[in-house]
């Protein structure tokens, strides 16, 4: 009997081999990897440097308003002084919008102190909301924050140079002499930073002069 050989197996395609083989995987290239991770840190850093600078906004009292109220530098009508002013020269605004009684005090504190050959010499006295703003965006500049500016200058809301209730003598001169006599005429000194700033305290005429404050920034009228 004749034996019938096995068929062989059919021979496979190549359109059939094509479809059985499994496709490759796609890489990500190695370079965009990179750049995806630069990226990444890059925000990163931007957004915790953002929330630093927002936190220390936050955290400084009393943001000043540094917007001019016109155009044109500050000068006489704004309360900037010319050499030499006294507190008798009441053609000046910086004096002359000085309030009554601290003007007054000040007028005979002077007439008494110039018998010792003392003059009160004015630096500065009444400022515009304008002249004081740029007062503080120098001081900014200065001292680097707004914070340090803070000791030195407040803002055109809080200073009482604004509301014509403090005035700048110069001269150690005539500091050194309220120092000793300004008491008596309820003329204080009131930041232990600034010793020319003499402010009208009239309860210092039977009690003395109040405790002074640091600078201003321990001043309570600067947190309005």
């Amino acid at each position: 009997m004749t034996r019938t050989p096995p068929s062989a197996p059919p021979s496979a395609t190549p359109s059939a081999i094509r479809a059985t083989r499994t496709p490759p995987r796609r890489r990500v290239p190695r370079l965009l990897v990179v750049v995806l991770l630069v990226g990444l840190a890059v925000l990163a850093a931007l957004l915790a440097r953002r929330a630093a600078k927002s936190a220390l906004s936050s955290a400084a009292p009393n943001p000043p308003d540094l917007h001019s109220e016109g155009p044109g530098p500050v000068g006489g009508a704004d309360g900037v002084v010319p050499g030499g002013t006294t507190v008798f020269d009441g053609a000046v605004p910086a004096v002359a919008n000085l309030d009554a009684d601290l003007l007054d005090a000040l007028r005979r504190a002077a007439r008494a102190a110039s018998g010792d050959g003392v003059v009160f010499q004015v630096n500065s006295g009444w400022r515009s909301p304008r002249y004081q703003n740029q007062l503080l965006r120098e001081a900014v500049s200065t001292y680097g924050t707004a914070a340090e500016a803070a000791r030195w200058v407040a803002t055109a809301k809080t200073s009482p140079h604004v509301s014509g209730e403090a005035v700048d003598l110069g001269r150690s001169a005539a500091t050194a002499w309220l120092s000793e006599h300004g008491a008596a005429y309820g003329l204080c000194r009131i930041y232990q930073n600034e010793p020319w700033h003499y402010e009208l305290r009239t309860e210092a005429i039977d009690h003395g002069c109040p405790r002074r404050y640091a600078d201003p920034t321990e001043d309570p009228r600067m947190r309005q």
